[in-house]
């Protein structure tokens, strides 16, 4: 396989669906046009060189994307033509999934570097980003503790989660979502997505979740599944307990920013660096027009429509649900265009 070949064009990838212990996965069907249902496979990783974390696994692979049409991975041709791929950086340090809820996932935090750093040997946490894709009747997230909430309510509420399934989803705010809505979850601030979510997420490149909630639905969580073999007071000190619902609203929920609007394009900031210096989120919404030359290396995400992605002597139709990677080499080569209306996500990898 030319692997020079494969870096110097867009990369597509095989579907790479990846276990989880909540259900969901149906609303894939209509976003990414298959026969999807809901079972315990409710998340495709994207353009992923990130390995899930997933308890009792043997797959070496797992939560790794293929290059389509070949059996090589992400990780494999960034590791075989790290220049092409990425230029000057080391890694991608960016991971994007789509995920669809059929239930209330538990309730959780991610860590942030420094807690990485000492407790995992990682130099990354998990900032993450969410774009709500679409939604089912009664679509909600939860999101920071309650007003009044304090650290004793919250322990107490980790221990009544053995027997009582709604201790600690009591203590967050419940928050009705639709389609469009934008949020950006910091490090360590307390969180559940619930029922009813097909979610595009952009975070940070690991699989770190601490999840104190004995229960899943009906799965019973394990220690190492709730804590990742922390002890239980050192995984508990990961939650932040100023995130209310104030702040939540204020500093976590976003409104899209216009960059520009011309010729048929116009581009948004979804996730910017005020937000986090840890990926960015942007998005183009074509009319009868064409994007700027993409920037590279980046994620990228049909959303909605359809239309062309061309340069370069290449053209290939993609529509709603196809996703892409762009590599470095392919820098200010390429544009999506549409003669109705396409939007594309596209998913940022941090500064270097």
């Amino acid at each position: 396989m030319d692997t020079v070949k494969l870096a110097s064009q867009p990369v597509f990838f095989e579907k790479n669906r990846v276990f989880r212990v909540y259900t969901g996965g149906k609303l894939f069907s209509e976003f990414f046009g298959d026969d999807s249902q809901d079972s315990f496979y409710p998340e495709e990783w994207i353009c992923s060189s990130t390995k899930a974390l997933n308890e009792g696994s043997t797959d070496e692979f797992e939560g790794l994307s293929t290059i389509k049409g070949t059996d090589i991975h992400f990780n494999e041709l960034i590791d075989q033509q790290r220049e092409l791929m990425l230029g000057g950086r080391k890694g991608l340090d960016v991971l994007v999934k789509a995920l669809d809820s059929a239930i209330r996932l538990p309730v959780q935090a991610h860590p942030d570097k420094a807690f990485s750093r000492k407790n995992f040997n990682s130099e990354f946490g998990k900032a993450e980003s969410w774009l709500v894709l679409a939604t089912r009747e009664g679509a909600s997230i939860y999101f920071g503790f309650k007003d009044g909430v304090t650290k004793e309510d919250f322990e107490k509420a980790v221990d009544d989660a053995e027997t009582d399934k709604t201790a600690m989803e009591r203590l967050l705010n419940k928050i009705p979502v639709k389609p469009g809505d934008v949020y950006f979850i910091p490090a360590k601030a307390v969180h559940a997505i619930g029922y009813g979510c097909l979610i595009l997420e952009v975070q940070e490149p690991t699989d770190f979740t601490i999840q104190p909630e004995r229960w899943c639905g009906d799965y019973r969580l394990s220690e190492r599944e709730m804590y990742l073999t922390l002890e239980k007071e050192t995984a508990l000190s990961v939650f932040d307990y100023s995130y209310n619902l104030e702040k939540v609203e204020k500093e976590c929920k976003k409104t899209p920013e216009i960059i520009y609007e011309n010729d048929g394009c116009k581009k948004e900031c979804l996730i910017g660096k005020d937000d986090t210096p840890c990926f960015g989120v942007e998005r183009y919404i074509v009319n009868g027009g064409k994007t700027e030359k993409l920037p590279a290396p980046c994620v990228y995400v049909v959303t909605e429509g359809a239309g062309k992605l061309t340069g370069d002597g290449y053209e290939k139709d993609i529509k709603k649900g196809d996703y892409f990677f762009m590599p470095y080499s392919c820098e200010g080569k390429y544009t999506v265009q549409s003669d109705s209306e396409l939007t594309l996500a596209a998913c940022i990898p941090p500064e270097v």
